[in-house]
């Protein structure tokens, strides 16, 4: 379930982010809704999507999302990811939306209960265990 958490609060704030950057590209499409023929505007709203979450996983390992979770994304060895295990991680997610979450469903039957994603990028989530000391 906190998987599913971390999921809807970074959804929520990414379609905050995609808002925002229309905001700064609509005028120069003369403040027009942008059309079909115009592929280059999902490309990037496609490409904030990847920073957004790409920043946030290779600087510290938390999106704001993860970071309410107290969950970290991280190499199997609890290091920092890179930039280009960021960039297979987002494309496999998204390519897994496409299949109707199937690799998000593979958490349930993973021995490690990793993901497609995780799996092929060589990444995991790490959940923080409570300080006892407080």
């Amino acid at each position: 379930m906190r998987r599913l958490a971390v999921i809807l609060y970074d959804v929520l704030l990414l379609i905050a982010l995609l808002f925002v950057a229309t905001a700064l590209v609509l005028p120069l499409n003369a403040g027009e809704a942008f059309t079909a023929q115009q592929f280059y505007f999902p490309l990037y709203l496609l490409l904030v999507s990847f920073f957004f979450y790409a920043w946030f996983w290779t600087h510290g390992g938390q999106t704001l999302g993860l970071r309410a979770w107290k969950i970290r994304v991280l190499t199997l060895d609890r290091q920092p990811i890179s930039w280009k295990q960021a960039a297979l991680r987002f494309s496999l997610a998204l390519f897994s939306w496409f299949f109707f979450g199937l690799g998000f469903w593979w958490i349930l039957i993973d021995k490690d209960r990793r993901s497609w994603h995780d799996r092929f990028s060589k990444t995991a989530l790490f959940f923080d265990t409570p300080d006892l000391h407080h």
